[in-house]
């Protein structure tokens, strides 16, 4: 079987971005893919740009890695010359920019999100192509697909910062449970007024959805474990 060991680094993946009363909630599974093969099942899809701005990677690693890059020392000299923190709109307008701009030669979808004193939590979505949307929520990534429905029935106005995260996690599970290209764990980070917050769920902690198997000890615990007594015959 070809496991297309030497395609690119995919993270086929699923994230998410959602505004509660008070700041914004980023989501995230932690798994990349070359072809077939998992090449990190613990990756971090939800890089820094600045203190209070957040991006989520999807599609080629290598394409969001080196937007979020360039971006970060852009938003760096910002801050600089202005002597105060960079905006989200700020920030989303830069990856916004450099998505459009090199358009024909990236392949990669992102959400930046954060918090400012200006106009406080922001989320917007920059799919393949560079177009800008703000919105109350985002979703990307191959899992978003499950996902439309479920947000357009579950996302209410005015949530809190615990009922925004406990909707980030249950989304991100339900799209692992149905896309085999996102998995591992979930790692959420929660922006606002007070700063930043990183939270990390255990895979094997996430809600189990309809047909899936229960999680089965790896060979590494199989292995940790105390030898069993030799038989005697």
């Amino acid at each position: 079987m070809d496991l297309n060991l030497n395609d690119e680094h995919s993270m086929g993946t699923t994230i998410i971005g959602v505004t509660y009363d008070g700041g914004v909630v980023l989501g995230a599974d932690s798994r990349t893919s070359t072809g077939m093969y998992v090449a990190n099942r613990a990756s971090d899809k939800i890089t820094q740009l600045t203190d209070n701005v957040y991006v989520c990677r999807s599609g080629s690693a290598a394409d969001s890695q080196i937007v979020s890059d360039y971006v970060r020392y852009f938003l760096h000299q910002h801050t600089i010359q202005l002597g105060q923190p960079a905006t989200v709109k700020v920030a989303a307008n830069l990856v916004r920019l450099m998505a459009y701009n090199n358009k024909n030669m990236l392949q990669t979808g992102l959400i930046v999100g954060g918090w400012d004193k200006y106009e406080g939590g922001k989320i917007y979505g920059i799919p393949l192509g560079g177009t800008i949307v703000e919105q109350p929520f985002a979703i990307g990534g191959s899992g978003s697909s499950y996902l439309y429905g479920f947000f357009d029935q579950a996302w209410k106005e005015g949530m809190t910062k615990d009922e925004a995260e406990q909707l980030v996690v249950k989304a991100v599970s339900l799209a692992i449970a149905r896309d085999g290209a996102s998995g591992g764990v979930v790692r959420t980070v929660i922006i606002n007024a007070d700063g930043v917050t990183r939270n990390f769920h255990p895979g094997d902690s996430l809600q189990l959805w309809h047909e899936e198997l229960e999680p089965q000890n790896s060979l590494l615990d199989i292995l940790n474990t105390a030898s069993p007594e030799p038989m005697n015959f």
